[in-house]
């Protein structure tokens, strides 16, 4: 019986450093400089495989090699940071389908904080921004489903599913005293991760979403459209608020169409491959307007590395709250069987040489968002010299324009407080630069 467990032990290691060794392979088919380490822990590979057989041999239940060993895969990879993963073809397929802006599910964007599901943030449009979930919620149970003991990718399975049905989340968020629940109806999200349109004449305002594999090209046709209806540009409000990230390029290319030259994000890893530096070519398509950016803790990854580029160029004013703080590079590393490792093999660094890592992008400007409601009118507001009575008329006198202006704002200000500020601040920069 002895000899038969040792046979079965040295067969099952056999098959563990074949495993290795293939994961090995794999990531030098990716980058031709990584090697095989030179010693493999033998003790610790001996106690994977005496776990094994005991779960083999115990476990209430019998299990199939391939679930015990796909099981392990997974483990290694989710103990070592929130973003990194082992992904079957589907999900393999749904990660390829959803930089090209169409996929299945609720609308968001996920991490792990604690064992529970942590929400990035919702993309715009989507049946989760409409049920009103916000960034930095924990989502603590999916319909009568608890998420704790739950994986990341589980917790994800379990909130796709087919267009027209159901979930309801339970959600914990800062300022509530008690759980509460959301139900939520799944569909087919379409993301156009680009959208604009002319605040008042001459200033534009431009959506990102999150960063797709045509963000760049489809952030120079928006920009040409408002330059055509404005007559050209004063300054741009660029808000990248609750923006998850995505494709590296597009954060690169946005980040270009602002700057002229230098360094725009570099990344450092232990190989010599996930050391990457991207640059500027010359050209700002506002030709040096004013921009102001806007962010919050719900923009992430590529949205910080834009944020960070121009914050350091100087390029651009960064108002909001302090950003998500995910400096980390994953690089899909695909396998046999059209199975990827979502590997995290780099950090990100700003031009600067600051890490996003954890500490994200402080705003140069440091503004809430909060909700405005108009005041009523009131007897006890201030009169002003033209609503007197028999005053002398000014040179420039036009109370309904100026009346309708004011609507205008007023009305800017109670939708989007942020945006509002963000306006000011670019009509401020605009009069300055002209009477330089």
């Amino acid at each position: 019986m002895r000899m038969q467990t040792r046979a079965g032990i040295g067969l099952l290691l056999g098959v563990i450093l074949g495993v290795t060794l293939s994961l090995s392979f794999g990531v030098m088919a990716e980058r031709q400089d990584a090697a095989v380490p030179e010693a493999l822990p033998l003790e610790d590979l001996r106690t994977f495989t005496d776990v094994y057989m005991r779960i083999k041999r115990n476990y209430v239940e019998e299990v199939e090699d391939g679930e015990l060993l796909e099981n392990a895969i997974r483990g290694m990879l989710n103990g070592l940071d929130p973003h990194s993963t082992y992904l079957t073809p589907d999900e393999f397929s749904e990660l390829r389908i959803g930089t090209q802006g169409e996929f299945g599910g609720l609308g968001l964007e996920v991490g792990m904080e604690d064992g529970f599901v942590k929400v990035i943030a919702p993309i715009d449009d989507t049946p989760a921004s409409r049920a009103g979930i916000q960034a930095g919620d924990l989502i603590i149970r999916l319909d009568d489903t608890p998420v704790k003991g739950l994986s990341l990718q589980e917790a994800v399975n379990r909130m796709r599913g087919p267009e027209g049905s159901q979930i309801t989340l339970t959600i914990v968020r800062e300022g509530e005293d008690a759980p509460f629940e959301v139900e939520i109806t799944r569909d087919i999200i379409r993301v156009r991760s680009v959208r604009s349109e002319m605040l008042e004449p001459g200033f534009g305002y431009l959506r990102i979403t999150t960063f797709q594999s045509r963000t760049a090209q489809m952030l120079v046709e928006e920009l040409k459209a408002l330059q055509k209806e404005g007559g050209g540009l004063k300054g741009l409000v660029l808000d990248l608020r609750n923006n998850p990230g995505g494709v590296l390029n597009g954060a690169v290319g946005v980040s270009d169409a602002f700057l002229k030259e230098g360094l725009i994000v570099y990344t450092e890893g232990r190989v010599d491959d996930a050391k990457l530096r991207y640059s500027a070519s010359p050209g700002d398509l506002l030709d040096g307007a004013p921009l102001v950016v806007l962010v919050n803790k719900g923009s992430a990854s590529a949205s910080e590395i834009v944020a960070g580029a121009l914050q350091d160029h100087e390029r651009a004013i960064i108002i909001g709250t302090s950003t998500f703080g995910k400096g980390s590079v994953q690089t899909i590393l695909p396998l046999e069987g059209d199975k990827a490792l979502k590997l995290t093999t780099a950090r990100y660094y700003t031009p600067s040489g600051r890490s996003i890592q954890a500490d994200g992008i402080q705003p140069d400007i440091q503004l809430e968002q909060v909700n405005l409601a108009k005041a009523e009118d009131s007897v006890l507001q201030p009169v002003t010299e033209s609503q007197l009575d028999g005053h002398l008329p000014g040179a420039n006198e036009d109370a309904g324009d100026a009346s309708a202006e004011e609507g205008e704002a007023v009305s800017l200000a109670v939708r989007d407080y942020q945006l509002y500020e963000a306006l000011n601040l670019l009509k401020g920069l605009t009069i300055l630069q002209a009477r330089r």
